[in-house]
């Protein structure tokens, strides 16, 4: 019985990781490539759900794998046969040819040119993945915390530092590559070297609007159906957006969204509790320290270098950075949590003064973190080359160096945190823009 379960379950698993789905649904969302269906050499090293091995990283268990012809003879998404050099067949008046809006993080490939037959789900999905993207939430976190609730944001952040080390050191330990490209098109190349399981876009993507739910819940008046059907329809544009995207089987984004409530089941329990440590404890500040550059550097040490592992450090780095800023604003009693008795609390009425200072206090609380990076940036990473002897004329290839790329990370965004979480507040009080 329990041997059958166990196979069942093995056959599922190889069947959800096939990258003919990802390309199925890719053609039925109306995304076509524009390359023959030949394969190459390389393509033939596969894993067993028919992914293939990253050309750049190669991980110790890569092995030969035979009778994969029924995967390796499907034509490219559906339309080129194999060996064709033309094409994928008429484009109608209103398709659009595109490529990739980023290159590749570690190659700097641009990426192939694909066919968009639905312009409206293209952009849908674009939208989708760019709400599980770290950029999203160097601005999402911030215009939370300045303008909605400070609690909320702060705590939200916590989720999502620690969500982001567990994902990204997964993907390191398993070291699965991105689908198969044919039959998949790569709608995204940014992240196609970085391995893929499980898919830390459904991770973020899922942990931080069900945190988010589950830590304004009573804190907010709102309704617990209008709560759950936000949380749950971002998520679910999310991780269908990366399948869409070509950057994940439907098995790796399953396994990142179940992964993510795995998390959000153990933070619910102890988030409280952080959030009181990081504010009260007097060994917060030195605990708070330790406990990230020792993450940054397991995450470091597990696998050669990636953007994964340079956003693994600037997460922890600014989840460093915030947790010290609000030990230091309760300290100083900068800025005071609501009281419960004021519970809960309700969206005060939308006005064009609110609008104003709304937008005022995000539009100089951006500037001020974008001075602060870009002034950071420019003295650490030289400073870091000189102290380690290392040629500073080369930016990214001085970044591909732990002793380098670590601290950087840490240095530049603890910095950012501090800034976005006590600073940035200190200065609306003196502009009365608090």
């Amino acid at each position: 019985m329990a041997k059958d379960f166990v196979k069942t379950f093995i056959r599922l698993c190889d069947y959800l990781q096939d990258p003919r789905h990802v390309a199925r649904f890719q053609r039925f969302c109306g995304i076509k490539g524009t390359l023959p269906g030949k394969l190459t050499e390389a393509d033939h090293e596969l894993l067993p759900g028919g992914q293939e091995y990253p050309r750049q990283r190669k991980g110790p268990q890569q092995q030969q794998q035979q009778g994969q012809n029924d995967s390796r003879d499907v034509i490219e998404n559906g339309e080129a046969a194999r060996g064709s050099s033309g094409p994928v067949g008429p484009e109608a008046p209103t398709d659009a040819r595109a490529k990739p809006l980023r290159r590749n993080s570690l190659t700097g490939d641009v990426g192939q040119e694909f066919i968009i037959h639905n312009k409206f789900l293209f952009y849908l999905f674009t939208f989708g993945t760019e709400l599980g993207n770290e950029m999203f939430f160097i601005v999402f976190f911030p215009f939370l915390f300045w303008n909605v609730d400070a609690l909320v944001s702060r705590r939200l952040i916590v989720v999502w530092a620690w969500n982001l080390f567990v994902g990204q050191s997964t993907k390191d330990l398993v070291r699965w590559s991105r689908p198969a490209s044919p039959p998949v098109v790569k709608v995204e190349v940014f992240y196609n070297s970085e391995y893929s399981m499980p898919s830390t876009h459904a991770m973020t993507g899922t942990a931080i609007p069900f945190c988010l739910f589950m830590v304004s819940y009573g804190r907010w008046q709102y309704s617990f159906l209008f709560g759950l059907c936000l949380a749950g329809c971002w998520s679910a544009l999310v991780c269908v957006s990366r399948v869409y995207m070509g950057m994940h089987s439907i098995l790796e984004v399953i396994t990142g969204f179940l992964y993510s409530l795995l998390v959000l089941a153990f933070f619910q329990a102890v988030l409280d509790k952080i959030d009181s440590f990081y504010m009260m404890n007097h060994y917060a500040p030195l605990v708070i320290v330790v406990v990230h550059v020792s993450l940054g550097l397991v995450a470091f040490s597990l696998d050669s270098w990636s953007t994964s592992r340079g956003d693994t450090a600037q997460a922890l780095g600014t989840g460093a950075g915030a947790a010290l800023a609000t030990h230091v604003n309760h300290q100083l009693g900068l800025l005071v949590d609501t009281p419960l008795s004021a519970m809960p609390l309700t969206l005060p009425p939308i006005t064009t003064s609110l609008v104003v200072r709304s937008l005022l206090r995000f539009l100089i609380g951006v500037a001020v973190l974008l001075v602060t990076r870009m002034v950071m940036k420019a003295m650490t990473i030289p400073l870091l080359c000189r102290v380690f002897g290392l040629p500073s004329n080369n930016v990214r290839q001085a970044r591909q160096h732990m002793k380098v790329e670590l601290p950087y990370r840490y240095i530049v965004y603890s910095v950012m945190g501090f800034s976005c979480v006590c600073v940035v507040p200190l200065l609306f009080s003196i502009l009365n823009l608090a």
